[in-house]
């Protein structure tokens, strides 16, 4: 089937907008040049329940390419999870249940569908093919690589060096990734930039087999909103798939100037000309990059809420950043009575806080205001009477606020 859209260098233009690596470039131009409908894989091990925006940089990626005409498929790795992913790891991943994994793939198919297009979409499962391989067949696949070659990688060349244990299923983890893309004889598999050992490791199965091997193309991982690390919910820096809009709103625009562009390309479907042009005016001071973000905040939101919700989410902004006032929606929120309370708990019970000992650490960092005056606790000092909290709005750091009743 060909494709009836724009010719292969407009596609080539957007498709390698914020892309890390393309392996070969010249490849894709070539299955491009084809005019035919490319076949886009994406596998995705359902490890986790909730998405933050890091997880759908490459679900944006697919996106693109389905919105170019071409036929996305949607690996829901049920049976690799049971493997664990090792790239990146230090250590063994502690096995998943086959419940957890149903569990966590049901939800995450649910937030992928708020990027990629429903009726676009090919979802497949590799235990589909992978929970069909008998032992025969398992060391006809694995006679296809070296030891040396796998070991070629970086997290299990350090494992090794510091005599941390590498678990024989880990080193099977790439074969059946590649075998993945054999099965639905992909052009083109995404991944992040820690993926590109298993990508590759696809492009040469492919081609022992005598398929046309795929494409490699990679993408860099997303930092988070304190602009540092890369976004992760154990660091606290996400932008969650299911957050509010005000909150999502908020976080967007709390990332660093420098971030906004990197933004755009990778969480956004701006037009990449259009963002070329956004970036040429910050660079000459022509945009201001307050309202450049303020735009990525908004796209963003409508993206995974709707338009109205992204408005409304800049005004509950503008009211509390710009004008101090409490936001409208503060949540009630009833924990038990207690005199003096302590602090802490009041903050994690109440959702301000994941645990207590981050609450302690925005308590001494003065992050903690009642009705919008600072607590004026002595650091170590987190009890206080209750008549203090009672009735009142609670606020931690920028953007949580719940309102305290017994």
């Amino acid at each position: 089937m060909n494709v009836g859209v724009l010719p292969a260098a407009e596609q080539m233009k957007t498709i390698a907008s914020g892309a890390a690596d393309i392996v070969p470039l010249e490849a894709l131009t070539q299955k491009l040049a084809s005019g035919r409908t490319l076949t886009i894989k994406l596998g995705v091990d359902p490890t986790a329940p909730d998405l933050h925006l890091g997880h759908a940089v490459p679900l944006r990626k697919l996106r693109q390419f389905q919105d170019l005409g071409h036929t996305v498929v949607l690996i829901i790795g049920d049976f690799t999870a049971l493997i664990g992913d090792p790239s990146g790891r230090s250590s063994t991943r502690p096995p998943l249940s086959a419940e957890q994994i149903e569990a966590n793939a049901t939800t995450y198919i649910d937030q992928a569908f708020k990027v990629l297009d429903p009726a676009k979409t090919v979802m497949r499962r590799n235990s589909e093919w992978l929970g069909q391989l008998d032992f025969a067949e398992i060391l006809r696949l694995t006679s296809q690589f070296t030891v040396a070659r796998i070991m070629e990688r970086d997290d299990f060349q350090k494992r090794y060096r510091e005599g941390v244990g590498i678990s024989l299923h880990e080193l099977l983890y790439p074969m059946a990734q590649a075998y993945d893309s054999v099965a639905i004889q992909a052009d083109v598999e995404l991944g992040g930039t820690d993926q590109l050992f298993n990508l590759l490791a696809g492009r040469e199965l492919m081609e022992k087999l005598g398929l046309e091997p795929q494409v490699c193309l990679t993408l860099p991982l997303l930092e988070g909103t304190d602009g540092m690390q890369k976004m992760s919910k154990s660091y606290g820096n996400y932008v969650g798939l299911t957050d509010e809009p005000s909150e999502m709103f908020g976080r967007v625009m709390s990332i660093p100037d420098a971030l906004t562009v990197k933004y755009y390309r990778l969480c956004t479907g701006v037009p990449v000309d259009d963002i070329d042009r956004l970036e040429a005016a910050l660079g000459a001071g022509e945009e201001h990059p307050n309202a450049a973000k303020r735009r990525l905040a908004r796209e963003i939101v409508a993206l995974y809420h709707d338009v109205e919700a992204a408005e409304a989410a800049e005004a509950a902004f503008d009211r509390v950043f710009k004008h101090r006032e409490v936001p409208d929606d503060v949540p009630e929120v009833r924990v038990e009575r207690a005199d003096p309370v302590h602090l802490p708990a009041v903050m994690k019970a109440a959702g301000l806080a994941a645990t207590t000992s981050e609450a302690r650490r925005l308590i001494d960092g003065g992050a903690v205001k009642v009705d919008g005056e600072p607590i004026g606790l002595a650091p170590g000092e987190y009890d206080v009477p209750w008549t203090s909290i009672e009735g009142r709005v609670l606020q931690a750091g920028k953007r949580r606020y719940a309102r305290i009743v017994g």
